[in-house]
């Protein structure tokens, strides 16, 4: 049995497709944004929101019908969007954006129709640089929600300010410790430091201050 390939794409700065213009699409929508993607929406209706975001500088409304001519580049014939959704309550639309995009080897969603879509989005859980997928495969979209939803409860906003402690401390360490093993020491330690109590308990921050001076007297340390 073949498994999806889990993968955190960036889409900074990337064109994406959004056919449909209703409350589904409108979440699509906004998550590609927060992606840092460029979005062309097609429809030829639109929920407020989609159309509050008509001057956003990342959107492109486009009020018509779904033509796979708007697919291509007309100035370089090559496929204008690396990623498309298809968030229509006309399954024969969606089935047709489904075809396009697959023939033109576009990463297609189809919205409800996992056996049409060439990916799925899972449930996500955020806290800054943390990021949870949840994924049944399409099986119960639902279950995938409940569990998202318990990890939410479990993994809090602390999480946020423990993984930017662990990625500055973690540059810090690389830019002025040359040996490798006295780097690699130093990251298995800091996995061991009891920083999300502190965080909690509102001593981090003086904790931080002392780990900080602690350091700059390691032997390891360079200017």
């Amino acid at each position: 049995m073949n498994h999806p390939y889990p993968i955190m794409m960036n889409l900074s700065g990337r064109r994406c497709l959004v056919v449909g213009g209703g409350a589904v699409a409108e979440r699509k929508v906004k998550s590609l944004l927060q992606a840092g993607a460029h979005v062309t929406i097609v429809s030829t209706e639109f929920t407020e929101g989609l159309m509050e975001m008509e001057n956003h500088a990342d959107v492109v409304l486009y009020r018509q019908t779904f033509d796979p001519s708007i697919m291509i580049d007309k100035s370089s014939d090559f496929t204008a969007y690396i990623l498309v959704v298809a968030a229509t309550n006309d399954a024969k639309v969606n089935a047709h954006v489904h075809e396009i995009a697959s023939r033109n080897g576009q990463l297609v969603n189809v919205v409800d129709q996992p056996q049409l879509s060439s990916f799925i989005v899972p449930s996500v859980v955020r806290r800054g640089k943390l990021v949870i997928a949840v994924s049944t495969g399409g099986a119960s979209p639902s279950a995938a929600r409940k569990f998202a939803q318990e990890l939410d409860n479990a993994y809090g906003e602390e999480y946020e300010t423990y993984l930017d402690f662990l990625s500055d401390l973690r540059l810090l360490i690389q830019s002025r410790v040359a040996d490798k093993q006295a780097r690699q020491r130093v990251f298995k330690e800091m996995l061991e430091w009891d920083v999300l109590a502190k965080i909690r308990d509102g001593t981090f921050e003086s904790w931080k201050e002392k780990l900080y001076i602690t350091l700059e007297k390691e032997p390891w340390m360079q200017e």
